[in-house]
């Protein structure tokens, strides 16, 4: 019994003491459950944004559709992409357009267990820690961590919540759910598809950004193509692309560089021979950074641009993040032999023009007098003035040092083929500099599709920036008389109908007011004998024209204008016919192309259609046509526009100075405004509308004399250049004939003469006594 008793006494602390560890067991488990509890419901919380704690996270639809900010494309009606707009310049690539030894590269620096884990790694984190902890910085995300990051912006302002301002706890918060989105990354995508979107988001610093651009803008070659040591440099760009930038950087970028190719050596994706070869060789660079105005039509990439943003605010779109592709009806080959003769005429005029100023400020007011105080005035009008003005206030003093100091700048010349050249120059002797040149604004169009060929907005965009095409204003000139003939004939005049040329006197009302006007000829000449009207218009005289509008009525000839496609407001006043309110050239040549198209007025267009960055069309453009004249008013027009260059005297006539004739026919009409400020020409053929403007930017800098400053010797030779060109260039497919015939029967009898002034042996140019069978008996 006390043996028993005994044995009781000893087996009690054993049960005391496995009691105790029970506890501690279970007290541990506890609190590992807790624990993991308080992690997934952390986790949960993150995840799901916790009464709004923790900021959002990216949704399934993001993850499935990951779309980063992408460059909209610019594509020309012949398949060439001649610009880009964007905030970011980025254009995605696939995983196969990418060289290996890039991917090598990237794998060697930045994941070396890439293909080992599910998007987190824990032995990198523990290292990276640990090395924190020694004092060294080294970061321990994975490359699906950095796409997390890149493509969600997880630790932006708009990503946080309310505990995601707590200083060391915004981090946290901003790790778990770069943690848990690329954990939901490596479920939904394959390596491959991870690594090519890394590649396409990240910076590589001199904007550019994704690999397809950075290999553009540092090496001039495309992602599957890079070497070794290309490779090299821009996977070292990831780690800080201004530091190591090998533009601006060599040293760093080099150092940078032999970095990446050790790794690569390290972990068997290069021989050390190849990598101690490759690390001995120079930085060599092929730099250029894409900029908004390189390349070919840039004001006409500024037009669409400007129509695209009111298209994309209706429809739901940026057009410098959503990667839209935008078609045009821009031929590129017809856009650079536009280019090439305004460039040729304007060098040309401008040596010209400085010649004919030489020693003299060419802003003059109506007397020829210099403008006192012209540039202190203009200077005023700028941004740059209005920033002085808020800088400085009222000190006149401080202002005005700022305007006279000089400094190093770049500036425009015609002088070399870069087209810029450095001087030192203050603001105001810049403006001076500036406002001697002369500008240009051409477009051409095809008259029946509506489709723009080719816009020619200035002389460099990259100084000059303003649209002479489309945003440009200025008087018209004789271009405008075209309206007066139209209204006459479509309302039972003749071309062969006469009026005389002689002094007349137009006594009018305007706004209760009495008011008289006495047109003059060019020339101040008057023949007083009777003028065709084809003669009339041919010759460009003043005195006819204003006749035949006091005949038909201003108002009407305003009427024809805005039927025609002219929308910018028009003074019905007796002078309305010589053009004296402003056009643009854009509505110019709309109006011009009705002529050709049998009396259909087509609206001027330049895109054909828009896709998103999946190819899918958004939005598909046609043309939009109205009937406005007749087939036999058009018709008419068009033999009265071949005046200017058929008939004695024709304005147009210095056209026969360029290889255009085998048996081809050309409509023209010429333009000349007061004190010669602007200088005009249309022309038309059987496939093609152009429109030229010539002219200062401001209306009081022009030449002087007549013999210079015609639209027949300013915007004339632009077009006589440039439809050489076209015609040479036969890929082109545009050939030299004549306009086509009425489709329509004409009934009534036009019978009057003129006489060639030139005859050509092969030219096909008929005179007023031709016939069309069936359906004209006699001109």
């Amino acid at each position: 019994m006390l043996q028993e008793q005994e044995k009781e006494q000893v087996k009690q602390p054993a049960k005391k003491r496995r009691s105790v560890y029970g506890r501690i067991i279970g007290y541990t488990w506890k609190l590992f459950l807790l624990g993991l509890m308080v992690v997934v419901g952390y986790l949960v919380s993150v995840e799901y944004n916790f009464f709004y704690l923790f900021g959002s996270s990216p949704s399934l639809d993001r993850l499935e559709n990951p779309r980063s900010d992408q460059a909209s494309e610019l594509y020309t009606a012949d398949g060439q992409l001649i610009g880009k707009y964007f905030r970011e310049n980025r254009s995605p690539v696939g995983f196969k357009e990418m060289s290996p030894t890039l991917i090598n590269a990237l794998i060697a620096t930045e994941d070396i267990r890439f293909y080992e884990h599910a998007g987190i790694d824990p032995t990198a984190i523990f290292g990276a820690v640990y090395d924190n902890l020694r004092g060294e910085s080294r970061g321990g995300s994975t490359i699906t961590q950095q796409l997390a990051k890149n493509l969600y912006k997880t630790r932006t302002d708009d990503s946080k919540g309310v505990l995601g301002h707590i200083p060391g706890l915004n981090i946290v918060i901003s790790k778990t759910k770069e943690w848990l989105t690329a954990i939901k990354l490596e479920q939904r995508y394959t390596k491959e598809e991870i690594l090519a979107m890394y590649l396409n988001t990240v910076d590589f610093g001199s904007n550019s950004f994704g690999i397809q651009v950075a290999s553009k803008t540092f090496f001039n070659t495309s992602p599957d193509s890079l070497k070794s040591e290309q490779a090299a440099v821009l996977v070292g760009l990831l780690k800080a692309p201004t530091y190591y930038s090998p533009r601006f950087n060599p040293e760093n970028a080099t150092r940078r560089r032999n970095t990446v190719l050790g790794q690569m050596a390290k972990y068997d994706y290069l021989t050390q021979a190849q990598a101690d070869s490759l690390s001995q060789l120079p930085l060599v660079l092929d730099y250029k950074v894409e900029n908004h105005y390189d390349g070919p039509a840039t004001y006409f990439r500024g037009a669409v641009a400007d129509f695209m943003k009111e298209w994309c605010k209706q429809n739901g779109y940026d057009l410098y993040r959503d990667g839209l592709k935008v078609y045009t009806t821009i031929d590129s080959r017809i856009q650079a032999h536009a280019e090439a003769a305004m460039e040729q005429q304007m060098r040309t005029l401008q040596r010209r023009f400085d010649n004919h100023w030489k020693g003299k400020n060419p802003w003059v007011d109506e007397k020829n007098n210099e403008i006192p105080g012209f540039i202190e005035e203009t200077i005023k009008r700028t941004d740059y003035y209005k920033r002085l003005k808020k800088k400085h206030g009222d000190n006149t003093a401080a202002i005005n040092k700022e305007l006279n100091t000089p400094r190093e700048m770049m500036v425009f010349t015609w002088d070399n083929p870069e087209r810029e050249k450095k001087m030192t120059m203050s603001p105001l002797d810049s403006l001076r500099y500036y406002k001697r040149f002369l500008h240009g604004g051409m477009m051409t169009m095809d008259p029946f599709s509506g489709e723009i060929k080719a816009w020619v907005g200035g002389i460099n965009y990259k100084y000059f920036k303003f649209d002479h095409v489309k945003q440009a204003r200025r008087q018209p000139g004789s271009t405008f008389k075209p309206f007066v003939y139209v209204a006459a004939i479509d309302n039972g005049y003749s071309p062969c109908d006469k009026i005389v040329d002689t002094r007349i006197t137009i006594n009018y009302v305007e706004k209760g007011e009495k008011k008289s006007w006495s047109p003059t000829n060019a020339d101040w000449e008057y023949t007083g004998a009777p003028m065709t009207l084809r003669r009339g218009m041919g010759k460009s005289v003043n005195s006819v024209t204003a006749q035949l509008t006091e005949l038909v009525g201003w108002e009407t000839v305003v009427d024809y204008a805005h039927k025609l496609g002219i929308s910018s407001p028009l003074d019905k006043v007796p002078s309305i016919g010589l053009g004296p309110s402003d056009v643009s050239v854009y509505e110019m040549v709309g109006a011009y192309s009705t002529f050709p198209n049998h009396g259909f007025h087509t609206a001027p267009r330049f895109i054909t259609r828009i896709e998103d960055r999946e190819g899918n069309v958004i939005e598909q453009f046609v043309p939009e046509q109205k009937k406005v004249l007749s087939e036999e008013t058009a018709f008419l027009m068009m033999h009265m526009l071949k005046g200017g260059i058929e008939e004695p005297g024709g304005t147009s006539q210095a056209l026969w100075e360029y290889d255009l004739w085998k048996g081809n026919e050309i409509g023209g009409k010429t333009g000349t405004t007061s004190n010669h400020s602007d200088g005009w020409f249309m022309g038309v053929t059987k496939d093609l509308v152009t429109g030229v403007w010539v002219g200062g930017e401001d209306r009081s800098i022009h030449f002087r004399t007549s013999s210079l400053g015609e639209g027949s010797k300013t915007a004339l030779p632009v077009y006589g250049l440039f439809m050489e060109r076209i015609y040479k260039d036969k890929d082109l497919g545009y050939t030299m004939g004549r306009f086509p015939g009425p489709t329509v029967k004409i009934n009534k009898k036009y019978n009057c003469t003129t006489v060639l002034p030139k005859a050509e042996p092969d030219s096909l140019f008929f005179d007023l006594n031709f016939e069309i069978p069936e359906l004209i008996d006699t001109f």
